[in-house]
């Protein structure tokens, strides 16, 4: 990562291993039990894009003599040397969120020396763009679903580090943000709480619930679509997945580059209130329906479906086979001897038994209710995007000296 640009005066540029008082270690991975014991270890998953995620650690082994070799202190860094392209790097700074915890093979641990550098400064700095672009260019593997790092590449990051007083003001400022983007977090977990207890409430049978309801088969609500074409347009390429259903992938792709690099091969068509599954993920919820207001291609592995009833609400049918305990139920019906290619059939879906209010209006009046509840979430959802991309920006211009503080700011962080 080459500087392009004149620092600020008093700004300077070095590597991350000049600010070290402690050296950059690889951590312990032991044979961990299945319950808890009062000692832990981290994994990967606890290192989020935004944080420390402290529900993600594992029972750390007791008999284990190793194990208190690893364990952390207050101020440790760690960041993750293997994992995928996009989360490869990531790093956090260790509070004691977790007593008694120490760290897995595939993070490296390092502490700082606080006369140079103010820890949640460089916490932020380790985050910023520059610090993820320069890791994913260094990033080596042989496909994108396992890269890694090593020693060198984590040693020669390079820091932009401004005065004391600056790196605690610029640290402070940026920490506005993330007291923002967590509020939100947890907002947005409480809101998808309430819409799983009205999914409990509406779709777990019971017999005061259930009394003006009817058994039907999924297959007598929707029918297997299979028209297909190539890309084009009027008609581009989506992916379905777990997170945001059926989306468009200009996110990883260049929709000109697919609608030229095909070679003609046929994707199945989605209309607009199409359902579709994955077969092989059905089981973690791989399903979705297209609110796409065009039709738009999938992959030929997937399944179509349209339905041809006019006795479901489409919006309550939606809710229905997409809610935690259908998805559940998808996966007691999956088929194959290896887990990777375990899948549910279109047969067996089709097969697939669900309840439905007799009268039409009740469907709709509960879809009501569940959809507002949705919405609810995914605006919370947009919120969180907006404070991330703002944060990004800011941290941008602020950690580059771009932008910097004003004076009268910096002012109290010198008298402090």
């Amino acid at each position: 990562m080459k500087q392009r640009y004149e620092l600020p005066v008093g700004w300077k540029q070095t590597m991350l291993k000049k600010l070290v008082n402690k050296d950059f270690k690889n951590g312990y991975s032991p044979n961990c039990p299945e319950k808890s014991n009062g000692n832990w270890i981290l994994s990967l998953g606890n290192l989020t894009e935004n944080g420390f995620d402290p529900t993600q650690a594992k029972p750390a082994p007791i008999d284990d003599a190793r194990v208190k070799d690893f364990l952390l202190e207050f101020g440790d860094f760690l960041i993750s040397r293997s994992n995928t392209l996009d989360k490869v790097g990531r790093t956090m700074l260790f509070r004691d969120e977790i007593e008694n915890c120490s760290y897995p093979d595939l993070l490296i641990r390092f502490r700082v020396d606080e006369n140079q550098v103010y820890r949640e400064y460089l916490e932020s700095y380790l985050r910023s763009p520059q610090v993820r672009k320069y890791i994913q260019s260094c990033a080596s593997g042989t496909s994108n679903t396992m890269v890694k790092i090593n020693k060198k590449v984590v040693e020669k990051i390079p820091i932009i580090l401004p005065p004391y007083s600056e790196q605690k003001a610029i640290a402070d400022l940026l920490s506005t943000w993330d007291e923002a983007i967590e509020k939100t977090g947890r907002i947005i977990q409480a809101k998808k709480k309430h819409l799983n207890a009205l999914y409990q409430k509406f779709f777990v049978p019971r017999s005061s619930l259930n009394s003006h309801w009817k058994k039907v088969k999924i297959g007598s609500l929707l029918t297997s679509r299979n028209k297909r074409s190539i890309p084009t347009e009027a008609c581009p390429l989506y992916s379905l997945t777990i997170e945001d259903g059926i989306t468009e992938k200009t996110d990883r792709y260049n929709r000109q580059a697919l609608v030229k690099d095909t070679n003609n091969k046929k994707y199945k068509i989605v209309f607009p209130n199409d359902i579709a599954f994955n077969p092989a993920n059905l089981r973690w919820g791989a399903i979705a329906r297209s609110e796409v207001n065009h039709n738009v291609l999938i992959s030929p592995i997937y399944e179509v479906l349209k339905i041809n009833s006019n006795a479901v609400d489409v919006d309550f049918l939606t809710h229905l086979l997409t809610c935690p305990r259908q998805i559940g139920i998808y996966a007691t019906k999956t088929e194959g001897t290896l887990i990777e290619r375990m899948a549910v059939k279109l047969d067996a879906f089709l097969l697939l038994d669900i309840l439905i209010p007799d009268n039409i209006n009740d469907q709709q009046q509960i879809a009501e209710t569940l959809s507002a509840a949705r919405q609810e979430i995914d605006l919370m959802k947009v919120l969180a995007d907006k404070y991330k991309t703002q944060k990004r920006g800011l941290m941008q211009r602020m950690l580059t000296g771009t932008w910097r503080a004003k004076p009268e700011i910096l002012n109290k962080y010198k008298e402090a």
